[in-house]
C-alpha cells in the first residue's frame, strides 16, 4: 500500500473511532457506572442512574452520540519515530474530525476565539489539540481520543501554591473546586489531578491523568494513598448523579505528578463527567490495529 493509501485508510479508521467514542463508553466506565447504581440507595439516585444506563442503550441502538455536547477534540499521540505516517499524523487526525463531525454527527464546537465564529467543522486554530509523546526506536502509534465536553470543562483549573501549603493546599486547592465548580460537570466525576512546578505542567499533567484507566493508581505509593484520601474527601461532598445528592461523587480520582522546584508546587484539576469519552488505539507499522478500551469494535 502506497503513503496516500495508508494516509487514507488511517483517516477512516480514526474518524470511525472518534464517531463510535461517542456513542458507546468505555468498558470501564460502563462497569462503574453499573456499580455506582447498585451501591446508591436513594430512589432519586437510582432514577438517574437507570436513565444514565438507559441513555447508553439508546445511543448505540439509535447510532446516536450519547450526549448532545461531543466535547472539543483533543488526541494524546504517543508515536514511534519509526512509524511510517508520524509525518502525516496531525493533518489526518484533523481531516478524521471533519470526517466525524459530519458522519457521526458531532455537535459543531470550535468557535474560533475573538473572531466569534463557529468553523462548522470542529477544526479551527489549534483544534483539535494534539499532545506528542516520541518513542525512539519504535514504529507502533498509540493513539488517546477525548471529547472535551463543557460542562465537565468548566472546573478545570491551576494555580502555583506556596511550599508551605504543602500537600494538605493540594487537597484544599481540589476540594474547593469540586465544592463550587464540580456540580456543573455532570457528576460522578473522575477527577484528574496534576502535581508539578508550574501552572501549565501541572494542566498538562492534570488531563493525562484523564486517560488512565479507572482502577489504576500512580505508582507512587504515597501519591496512591492520596488518591484514595481525596476520593474519599469527595465523596463525602455528597454530589451523588448529576449533583442531586448521594453516597459516591467521582469514578476516581487519578494523580500525575513531576519533580518540581523546591519552591513551589504547582497544582492543577481536570474533570471528566460520567459520560467520560475517551478511547485508546494503538497501530502498527501495516496499520493493524488493537482498541483497549472497547471491547468488540471493528472500525
Amino acid at each position: 500500500m502506497d503513503k496516500k493509501a495508508q494516509v487514507e485508510q488511517l483517516t477512516t479508521y480514526m474518524a470511525n473511532f472518534v464517531s463510535y467514542i461517542g456513542k458507546v463508553l468505555p468498558d470501564d466506565i460502563k462497569a462503574k457506572i453499573d456499580e455506582l447504581a447498585e451501591k446508591e440507595d436513594s430512589p432519586l439516585s437510582k432514577v438517574i442512574y437507570q436513565t444514565m444506563q438507559k441513555n447508553q442503550v439508546l445511543a448505540k441502538e439509535l447510532n446516536r452520540p450519547s450526549c448532545q455536547d461531543t466535547g472539543v477534540l483533543q488526541f494524546w499521540v504517543k508515536c514511534g519515530t519509526n512509524f511510517p505516517l508520524i509525518g502525516e499524523l496531525e493533518a489526518l487526525l484533523k481531516e478524521a474530525v471533519v470526517k466525524a463531525t459530519f458522519e457521526a454527527p458531532l455537535r459543531h464546537n470550535s468557535v474560533e476565539t475573538f473572531d466569534e465564529y463557529n468553523t462548522g467543522k470542529n477544526v479551527g486554530k489549534g483544534t483539535p489539540t494534539v499532545f506528542w509523546d516520541i518513542v525512539p526506536d519504535s514504529d507502533q502509534c498509540e493513539i488517546y481520543t477525548y471529547m472535551a465536553g463543557g460542562g465537565c470543562t468548566l472546573p478545570g483549573k491551576a494555580m502555583v501554591l506556596m511550599p508551605g501549603e504543602g500537600y494538605e493546599g493540594v487537597t484544599k486547592f481540589v476540594l474547593d473546586v469540586m465544592t463550587s465548580y464540580g456540580l456543573n460537570a455532570c457528576p460522578p466525576l473522575l477527577v484528574g489531578v496534576g502535581v508539578a512546578t508550574s501552572v501549565e505542567t501541572a494542566a498538562l499533567l492534570s488531563k493525562k491523568a484523564l486517560m488512565r484507566p479507572l482502577g489504576s493508581h500512580n505508582e507512587n505509593e504515597r501519591a496512591a494513598s492520596m488518591e484514595k484520601l481525596l476520593e474519599d474527601g469527595i465523596n463525602a461532598i455528597g454530589l451523588g448523579p448529576q449533583g442531586m445528592g448521594g453516597k459516591y461523587s467521582v469514578m476516581g480520582v487519578h494523580i500525575e505528578n513531576t519533580a518540581r522546584h523546591p519552591s513551589t508546587i504547582g497544582v492543577a484539576v481536570n474533570v471528566g463527567c460520567w459520560s467520560h469519552r475517551r478511547g485508546h488505539i494503538v497501530f502498527d507499522k501495516d496499520l493493524n490495529y488493537t482498541i483497549t478500551t472497547h471491547s468488540g469494535v471493528t472500525l
